[in-house]
């Protein structure tokens, strides 16, 4: 045989192979497809109810309305959306009737999410997807439909092994080694059985890292009576957290061993170390982009900002704060946090041009109505001290008052009532303390002890002790004040409170009773450089 002759014989051979592979491959697909259009013969359903972009233009549909009024932030409660939708009962039939079909709808949305959108990374998108197509090998496997539920977890262990996801290798790896000893393949049963035995240890592990950063994060926003013992608790967890990574090779293990870290230096206010934390994480993730998550970027992009915030380094922060700033959607939830910790930064640090374009730029965004009601109120908040600075500030600083600017009625915020719901009380304090800010500039004692004494009912009645420790104190303060009628020469017993606010640093990780617009202590010491240059 000559040598042409033999390789069409060697590529007839290969084409026959091939079209042999074609052939096994196609009739697996046809068997799969006979045992699935069996079950849902069966079981078949009448009609799919999600909510799509077809059914949500149709906007004369209760689901559409109730769907939109979610969205708008309009019910607080059963009895709000009752009333909105029917003008009835929260325990009405058809309100009850209503809200369990919407939920039904709105739960089976979930399994039609898109998972593509670019905000997700790929890390994100194939947990999902596996995670959804292992809900598809449990629903096959009750019907009786093994084949299939093993062919399709072959499909998702190849995507899990690439991304190291324990829980799901675990969990395939098993079905398909029951699936080996039924056909007698001993090959493949080996195999699964070590990537069981392999990833059930690293799934143990990620277990163990997981309730240590759960018990961290506990404590980590425990008040300061219970917090006994926490430091050594919370090295305890962070040495048995490095000792894990250099065992097992997990991206959950790594993750919660940098994020436990940087709360631990948080919590001790080293920000200083949390920003070199930051600094190891951030190298991890780039290193290991297939292990990507958004959430923990924002996580210590944002430790990153608050350090600089508590450290009042407004240079690093600028810096810092403007990269992850181009990395996510303007108007996008994590967009809008970083831009509130930019704010607080510029304001912090006396940047108050600055600060007025940050506060422009994000209320003026076309996402900003849809934010949350309490996170709009913050920037409302945020918004009359910055008025108050540009008055305060104007002349001494002229490029304050060309900056563009709200309308702003002073007088009308001067007599509004303000109250804000009960568990978002802080906000009526930093709403009366702005109140009084205004009225030392207008030379208005009485009207700002009658703010003062609301105030001390505040601190005496409805603040927490420990939450609000800082808040009370500034009150504290604001009390000698009236007390010295605001002559500053005739002020006493006022260092007590003043250095427990040095003795308690400003400690923000946003949340709302935390929150200092300006730092208490800095606030005191302009109140007094007011009175003493402005008091006649």
């Amino acid at each position: 045989m000559t040598g042409i002759s033999k390789s069409l014989r060697k590529l007839d051979d290969s084409s026959s192979g091939v079209a042999l592979a074609d052939l096994t491959f196609h009739e697996h697909t046809m068997k799969n497809l006979i045992e699935i259009s069996k079950i849902v013969t069966k079981k078949k359903v009448r009609k799919i109810e999600i909510f799509d972009d077809y059914s949500l233009r149709n906007k004369n549909s209760k689901f559409n309305e109730f769907y939109e009024a979610l969205q708008a932030d309009k019910f607080k409660n059963d009895l709000d959306a009752a009333r909105y939708l029917y003008g009835c009962s929260p325990t009405d039939d058809k309100y009850r009737q209503l809200k369990s079909r919407f939920r039904k709808r709105l739960l089976n949305t979930l399994f039609f999410l898109d998972v593509n959108l670019p905000a997700a990374s790929n890390y994100e998108r194939a947990y999902f997807s596996c995670n959804k197509d292992w809900t598809l090998v449990k629903i096959l496997i009750s019907n009786e439909a093994e084949m299939t539920a093993s062919s399709l977890a072959r499909q998702i262990l190849t995507t899990a092994l690439k991304f190291k996801f324990a829980d799901v290798i675990v969990n395939c790896s098993r079905i398909l080694r029951l699936h080996c000893s039924q056909i007698g393949d001993e090959k493949g049963f080996e195999v699964y059985d070590q990537h069981i035995k392999q990833y059930a240890n690293i799934l143990d592990a990620e277990i163990r890292s997981e309730e240590m950063y759960q018990r961290v994060v506990m404590d980590y926003y425990k008040p300061p009576s219970q917090t006994e013992g926490l430091l050594e608790r919370i090295d305890t967890c962070s040495d048995a957290l490095v000792g894990l990574s250099e065992i097992y090779k997990s991206p959950i293990i790594d993750y919660h061993m940098y994020l436990v870290w940087v709360l631990r230096y948080e919590i001790i206010y080293d920000y200083e170390r949390v920003l070199k934390i930051c600094d190891q994480a951030q190298v991890y993730m780039a290193e290991n982009p297939q292990y990507y998550q958004e959430s923990k970027l924002i996580f210590f992009h944002q430790k990153r900002i608050s350090a600089y915030l508590h450290l009042q380094d407004f240079n690093n922060g600028k810096a810092s704060v403007e990269k992850p700033l181009k990395l996510f959607r303007d108007g996008s939830e994590p967009w809008y946090k970083f831009m509130e910790y930019y704010f607080l930064l510029a304001l912090h640090t006396d940047q108050y041009v600055t600060a007025s374009a940050v506060f422009q730029t994000a209320t003026g965004n076309s996402h900003f109505r849809k934010l949350p009601t309490q996170t709009r109120d913050k920037w409302r908040i945020f918004e009359v001290y910055l008025n108050y600075i540009i008055e305060a500030f104007a002349k001494e600083k002229p490029n304050l008052a060309s900056q563009p600017r709200k309308t702003f009625r002073i007088n009308a915020f001067l007599v509004d009532p303000i109250l804000f719901p009960k568990e978002q009380r802080i906000f009526t304090v930093h709403m009366v303390v702005a109140q009084i800010l205004f009225l030392l500039e207008r030379r208005k004692f009485k009207e700002i002890n009658d703010r003062i004494d609301r105030l001390r009912s505040y601190a005496n009645r409805q603040l927490n002790k420990e939450t609000n420790y800082r808040t009370i104190q500034f009150i504290r303060l604001l009390q000698q004040l009236s007390r010295a009628e605001f002559m500053v020469n005739n002020l006493s017993n006022t260092d007590k409170y003043y250095n427990r606010l040095i003795e308690t640093p400003m400690f923000y990780r946003g949340q709302s009773h935390e929150l200092e617009v300006i730092p208490y202590d800095k606030l005191w010491n302009h109140i007094i450089h007011t009175l003493m240059i402005r008091r006649p």
